[in-house]
């Protein structure tokens, strides 16, 4: 966190965390939001200046970031320089650059002329057109908060963050080259904390731009709107004009009309004016025009039924089986040995696999790799999106979310290496032979797969020229994080997995495998079905999250996510014991694999729901290499979701199972 990285010592590491902490209560106490962790209120003076930034140009029609400046818009007088980005932010295709927007604290400006380009090549001419039938919006960032615009629609308010680079009308093309600025502000007040402590903390608690001009009242940013408009400039009399000078005339915006046509080797007069309005919002609270989704109350309702059905579901499922097995358990202790032989010879059921149930799986080396992985995923997932729950990667600090998702998985690397070894190890009974080819195989098998399918889709975007290519150095610090971090703490994970105690098994094994007898109904069928009643818990908050994703909205309930994924583990685990159970009470004793397919079968229906969304909700994603973006990140999505509750149902069921025979004594 950033007040950390300010601190040289330990005590004021904590010091300040306790002082962030108290600020944080204090916020929601008194009812004004809550401060977002990573985020700092900047108090400006009036006149202060208000650097304005760019981010990438992006479209829902081609989900491909390009560069601000590859089109021919106004360029900064120092010329273009990159913001700091961290890995996060450069994984999802953000490129922030300055811009030669600039803005004066409470200062109102009106008809600044920004500059007049070259005339239109050919080649700028064809491409500025095709990114406006290609629907591209441009972002602008003040403060580290995107430009929203509203649109009003029937009796709805739609609110868009950024705004479009152009418009078609009548086989015409025409762009928007004067906006309208509206900033909010809020006059800056003085925290409970510094009023209290009346210490240098307090500097800490509300970081000032400018320390001289302390003593005067300031301002804080709390809302960054913009309205585009097409005004046609006159072209010849701004050529003796300098940049942020006065325009001859008066400019009036009208975002219903549009006048400034493209053309080919005529020049575009780019202008701005910015008005300052005092808000009644608050600094914690400025993101909320961002974080609110239309739509909202069905939203809430629907994520608290599909909770409220599929607990209840979940509970009749634990409740039969739970009096099912107690039941079967009683019958067969209150016999004696006599009787219990002669039971296993009359009756059938899943006693009579007591013999083979612990027998070693075909393929055991791949099922102990896929069970390490998904623990590396679903650690992963608990643990970032609790984080993310907790505020502590809120969209005002941009990557966060996926920098945070990456740095999780590279440390979880040592419970993957430990779990697939000492699974190998029961797998063995005993034997941990062969551990280190079991690490370096759980170090490699999803992130492999996710690096093949990152360069693909890297190729594509390359020949695209799109920001959202990896650059190769890039490559290089993801490569180094893969072999220097991840591998050497999976690694780790198996040596103390290899040094652990196996599982011991509560039977014997017979030498002779029992042949299992004919089944009414395929396998397979039972563990495609299992995957519904998993799919059932989040497909309705999966749709928000394919939203935010792909159509430019912004995810922020995490704390209902975090609420779904509990759940959806309890449902995984339960579906895949439940299935266990039926197939030992048909004497089919190979449950190790349908156990983990049960419950990962949910990964099937995430992708026919993605293949459904990209045909029904992404019907204006144009080309084939969009297409393939799409489908090559569902893919991915996919294997990682198989993984993670396919290794819910692994687990839940060798637990379950492990109990269960541990209450039959036999000689």
């Amino acid at each position: 966190m950033g007040f950390a990285a300010e601190s040289g010592t330990k005590v004021g590491y904590f010091r300040r965390l306790a002082l962030w902490i108290l600020i944080s209560c204090l916020a929601v106490q008194s009812g004004d939001g809550f401060y977002l962790p990573g985020s700092y209120p900047h108090r400006y003076p009036t006149g202060g200046a208000l650097p304005v930034k760019v981010n990438s140009l992006t479209s829902i029609d081609t989900e491909m970031p390009f560069s601000y400046y590859s089109l021919p818009f106004c360029r900064p007088a120092e010329g273009i320089k990159d913001s700091a980005e961290n890995l996060g932010e450069l994984l999802m295709g953000d490129r922030i650059e300055n811009s030669p927007y600039r803005f004066k604290m409470f200062t109102n400006e009106s008809d600044v002329f920004l500059c007049r380009t070259d005339p239109l090549s050919a080649q700028d001419f064809r491409l500025l057109k095709k990114r406006i039938d290609e629907m591209y919006q441009a972002n602008l960032i003040l403060e580290n908060l995107p430009a929203i615009r509203y649109a009003k629609k029937d009796d709805y308010v739609l609110r868009w963050t950024g705004y479009p680079v152009g418009i078609l009308v009548a086989d015409a093309y025409y762009v928007f080259n004067h906006l309208k600025f509206t900033v909010l502000v809020h006059k800056y007040e003085e925290t409970n904390v510094a009023r209290v402590m009346g210490t240098g903390d307090a500097a800490e608690a509300i970081p000032t731009v400018d320390k001289a001009g302390s003593g005067s009242p300031g301002w804080m940013v709390v809302g960054f709107e913009v309205v585009p408009c097409s005004f046609r400039h006159d072209a010849e009399s701004v050529k003796t004009l300098k940049m942020y000078d006065k325009y001859p005339a008066k400019i009036q915006c009208d975002p219903k009309t549009v006048a400034m046509r493209v053309k080919e080797n005529q020049p575009i007069v780019f202008t701005y004016e910015v008005a300052f309005v005092e808000s009644d919002i608050k600094w914690p609270s400025r993101w909320d025009a961002y974080l609110k989704m239309e739509g909202a109350k069905v939203h809430w309702f629907s994520i608290l039924n599909s909770l409220m059905v599929i607990a209840f579901l979940a509970g009749i499922v634990l409740v039969i089986l739970l009096r099912t097995v107690r039941r079967d358990l009683t019958r067969y202790e209150e016999l004696d040995k006599e009787a219990q032989a002669q039971m296993n010879e009359e009756l059938s059921g899943w006693k009579l696999v007591v013999g083979d149930v612990f027998r070693a799986p075909s393929h055991p080396l791949l099922l102990c790799v896929l069970v390490g992985d998904g623990v590396q995923i679903l650690g992963m997932a608990i643990v970032t999106i609790l984080f993310a729950a907790l505020g502590f990667m809120s969209p005002a600090s941009r990557g966060t979310l996926i920098t945070g998702m990456l740095f999780f998985f590279l440390v979880l690397g040592i419970a993957a290496g430990y779990v697939a070894v000492r699974m190998w190890k029961t797998i063995k009974t005993g034997d941990h032979s062969g551990w280190i080819s079991v690490s370096w195989r759980v170090a490699c098998f999803f992130p492999g797969i996710a690096f093949l399918i990152l360069t693909t889709l890297n190729f594509l975007l390359w020949g695209s020229h799109s920001t959202g290519a990896i650059p190769i150095s890039l490559f290089v610090i993801l490569l180094l994080l893969w072999f220097c971090i991840s591998v050497p703490l999976t690694l780790v994970g198996g040596f103390l997995g290899a040094k652990a105690p196996h599982i011991e098994y509560p039977v014997r094994t017979n030498q002779i495998p029992r042949e299992i007898p004919p089944q009414r109904y395929p396998p397979w069928l039972l563990v495609l079905g299992a995957g519904t009643l998993p799919f059932g818990t989040l497909f309705i908050e999966l749709f928000f999250i394919m939203s935010s994703i792909w159509m430019g909205r912004v995810y922020y309930v995490f704390g209902f996510l975090f609420i779904v994924m509990i759940l959806l583990v309890v449902v995984c685990a339960e579906v895949s014991l439940v299935l266990t159970y039926m197939h030992l009470c048909v004497e089919d004793w190979k449950w190790w694999w349908k156990s983990f397919f049960s419950s990962g079968s949910v990964a099937i229906y995430i992708f026919l729901y993605s293949v459904n969304y990209l045909v029904f909700d992404l019907k204006n994603l144009r080309g084939p290499i969009s297409a393939s973006l799409y489908l090559g990140y569902s893919l991915l999505m996919v294997i990682a979701i198989m993984l993670a509750t396919g290794t819910i149902g692994f687990i839940s069921s060798f637990g379950f199972v492990h109990y269960l025979f541990s209450s039959v004594k036999l000689d």
